[in-house]
């Protein structure tokens, strides 16, 4: 029971709610925005970095200007490339497959190769490149 004392009402604004709603939101929003984004993961190593060591379990496409593939050391035309692949991916099990093409060849026709590379069971897929020329003369 109140004997006496006027109670008056409080005028601030509790703004530590506030901050904990907003941390919240932060926290989700930057969890869900990397799942957020479209298109074909490709993980492209950049071309500062030194060589990459290659083991057994690497599987490596490349394409030629002619349009040939070469999978490790076995060679195809680009027909065959969609149909024998899940047996070559079947047999060697590799854990990620990196992708060489030719500077000259149509962008659609690599994509067209990487699809065939997901569509085999690969999910990590590579993008091999060279570095640049000064990095060359630098070492």
């Amino acid at each position: 029971m109140m004997t006496g004392q006027k109670t008056r009402l409080m005028s601030e604004i509790n703004v530590t709610p506030l901050v904990d709603v907003m941390l919240v939101l932060l926290v989700i929003f930057m969890v869900t925005a990397p799942m957020m984004t479209s298109g074909v993961k490709v993980n492209v190593p950049r071309t500062t970095h030194e060589r990459m060591d290659i083991d057994s379990k690497t599987m490596v496409v490349s394409i030629d200007a002619s349009r040939m593939v070469m999978i490790n050391d076995l060679q195809f035309d680009a027909s065959e490339v969609a149909e024998r692949l899940p047996g070559i991916i079947e047999s060697m099990k590799p854990e990620e497959v990196y992708l060489k093409a030719d500077r000259t060849l149509p962008y659609g026709f690599v994509m067209s190769v990487m699809a065939s590379i997901r569509e085999a069971g690969v999910e990590k897929i590579g993008m091999v490149t060279e570095p640049p020329a000064s990095n060359l003369q630098e070492r």
